[in-house]
C-alpha cells in the first residue's frame, strides 16, 4: 500500500530528524550507465544521510556484466558519497547476488542472516570503510 508506506516515511523523518538535529535530511543518491542508444546498461541507487551512505539497489543488464560497469557504478557512487561528507558505505546482497563483487571492492562482511529468503540462501551485509 503506497499511501502507508509514505505516511509511514513521514513520520518517521519527524523523529530521525529530531534525534539528529544539525545534520541534514537523507538525499537520495544514484548513478546510472546508459548505452550508445540511451538504454539504461546499469545502474546503482541509495542515500547519504550524515557520514553515512547506503547502497539499496544495484544491478547491471546481463549482457553487459564483466564489462566492468559494476566498478564504474561503484567508483562514482563513493566518489558522491565522500563529496557528501560520508565516511563509510552500507550495502546488503543475498549470496545468489553479488556478494564477491562487494568483497572485490573493499567491502567487509559485518554479518549475515542465514536462510533468507530461501533456507539455502543469506543476506550478507557489507560495510566499507571510505
Amino acid at each position: 500500500m503506497p499511501e502507508l508506506d509514505k505516511r509511514l516515511s513521514d513520520e518517521l523523518d519527524v523523529v530521525n530528524a529530531a534525534a539528529t538535529v544539525g545534520t541534514p535530511a537523507a538525499r537520495e543518491l544514484t548513478v546510472q550507465v546508459l548505452d550508445a542508444a540511451g538504454d539504461l546498461a546499469a545502474g546503482v541507487s541509495g542515500w547519504t544521510w550524515g557520514v553515512a551512505a547506503g547502497i539499496g539497489m544495484t544491478w547491471v543488464r546481463e549482457e553487459a556484466r564483466g564489462e566492468g560497469l559494476g566498478t564504474r557504478l561503484l567508483d562514482a557512487f563513493e566518489a558522491e558519497a565522500r563529496s557528501r561528507g560520508c565516511t563509510h558505505v552500507f550495502v546488503t546482497s543475498f549470496t545468489f547476488q553479488a556478494p564477491g563483487f562487494y568483497e572485490r571492492h573493499g567491502y567487509r562482511e559485518i554479518f549475515r542472516w542465514e536462510g533468507v529468503p530461501t533456507p539455502d540462501a543469506a543476506d550478507v551485509h557489507f560495510r566499507k570503510e571510505l
